[in-house]
């Protein structure tokens, strides 16, 4: 037997409902209170909506709405760059629609109290974010071909050439330019781009030009994803046929012990020497300690997974937060842009010309292709040398050897980073 309990508890509600704020008007005694609402009200109430609605921020504040749609198309950009292309989409789909949900107009997430400001102020204002994920980079990280042939940090180190080479280009630049203007901090923060490590580019502009972090954040990591298109022609371009084609061996095997101490060893230089960049290597020693010790699996790979992919998501909603169009669409960022690809490219010719330079004096020759591996595009700079060195002889597997100079470059980058952070912060 069917039962009406539901229909007639929807009926007692719908009476409680309509009947108890007529009954409470009744009672107050206004003369008024039930009345109709006058059009006038009616109107300014529709008034009122309209001017809350998304439509009327894009289409009636002119150059600043038109501004904020460009920025909108700009966030599908990365996130089509990311899907379609491939373009380090792990970083580029949430800069992408953080940068579309900034440019909403009046939903305030970007204001003081919104979720994307406290998404910034909490992980990336105090430098937390980049930190955790180059903890997940070294859990990530095999140095064993660093340790197997230590001389190739030398051409890691040499890669890092590109980033105080921009630093000076950055101030000519605004020296040159009327409508550009960079400080020194500003300068600093774009230069780290030519270390090809996003997390690290990302830290430095939060300390010394967050109003440019979204540019130079963007930059950093197209010029990553650009790796097999601008390093090949510069790899050629300062290298014979012969060079290309020079073999090398086998690396050492790498004892537990090396593994282990390696990272301890780092942080303690590096608390000696350059305490200002302990935070970023002891961070990326810290996973890799995790990884090569054996005994907290756990940690490893919780920080290699879970960790850096919620990390990663938070991150890029909070640059994508600083995609604001009066701070994107200006002329300095047409010059994070160049400057950016030229400290790329100073930084892939820089580890390439050191090695033809080591070779003088080696009595084993190395490939001078591994040079280029020396930014910190890993590992996709290893496998771009990899695959231009067996373009030119198919027998020559470099993929290894490349992985010594480029996990060399991920140091590099950070000891960067923390030298201009000492000298300019």
């Amino acid at each position: 037997m069917k039962t009406r309990r539901p229909s007639i508890i929807l009926f007692l509600t719908l009476i409680i409902a309509v009947g108890y704020p007529l009954a409470t008007a009744l009672a107050s005694g206004e003369p008024g209170a039930i009345a109709a609402e006058s059009p006038e009200g009616a109107a300014t109430k529709i008034s009122n909506l309209w001017e809350s609605t998304g439509l009327h921020g894009y289409f009636t504040n002119g150059l600043t709405g038109f501004l904020m749609l460009v920025m909108v198309a700009v966030g599908l950009l990365l996130i089509y760059l990311g899907i379609a292309k491939k373009f380090e989409p792990l970083l580029l789909i949430p800069i992408g629609f953080g940068g579309i949900l900034a440019n909403i107009p009046y939903s305030g997430m970007t204001e003081e109290g919104g979720f994307l400001y406290m998404i910034f102020d909490f992980g990336i204002d105090t430098g937390m974010f980049p930190l955790l994920i180059f903890m997940g980079v070294g859990a990530m990280t095999d140095f064993g071909p660093l340790l197997a042939n230590p001389k190739t940090a030398l051409l890691g180190a040499a890669a890092q050439f590109g980033i105080f080479s921009t630093l000076i280009g950055a101030l000519w630049l605004s020296g040159a330019v009327d409508a550009i203007n960079f400080s020194i901090q500003d300068a600093s923060a774009i230069a780290i781009i030519g270390g090809a490590d996003g997390p690290t580019a990302i830290f430095l502009a939060g300390k010394l030009a967050p109003e440019l972090l979204g540019a130079i954040a963007v930059a950093a990591y197209s010029y990553m994803a650009l790796v097999p298109i601008i390093q090949p022609p510069i790899m050629k371009l300062f290298t014979s046929s012969e060079e290309r084609k020079i073999e090398m061996k086998q690396l050492r095997p790498v004892k537990k012990i090396e593994r282990i101490l390696f990272p301890l060893m780092v942080v303690g230089i590096c608390a000696l020497l350059l305490p200002s960049a302990s935070p970023l290597v002891g961070m990326l020693m810290l996973g890799n300690l995790f990884k090569e010790c054996g005994v907290v699996e756990r940690l490893s790979r919780t920080a290699a997974n879970e960790l850096i992919n919620i990390v990663t998501i938070l991150l890029g909603l909070g640059v994508g937060s600083k995609l604001a169009a009066d701070k994107f669409l200006a002329y300095e960022t047409l010059g994070i842009l160049g400057l950016g690809l030229l400290a790329f490219a100073i930084g892939t010719a820089s580890g390439v010309l050191l090695a033809k330079v080591m070779n003088l004096f080696l009595k084993e020759k190395i490939n001078p292709l591994i040079g280029s591996a020396g930014v910190s595009a890993v590992p996709m700079a290893a496998r771009v040398t990899n695959k231009v060195g067996m373009e030119a002889n198919p027998n020559n597997y470099l993929l290894m050897h490349a992985m010594g100079p480029n996990v060399a470059g991920v140091i590099g980058s950070a000891v960067a980073a923390g030298v201009l952070l000492a000298l300019v912060g």
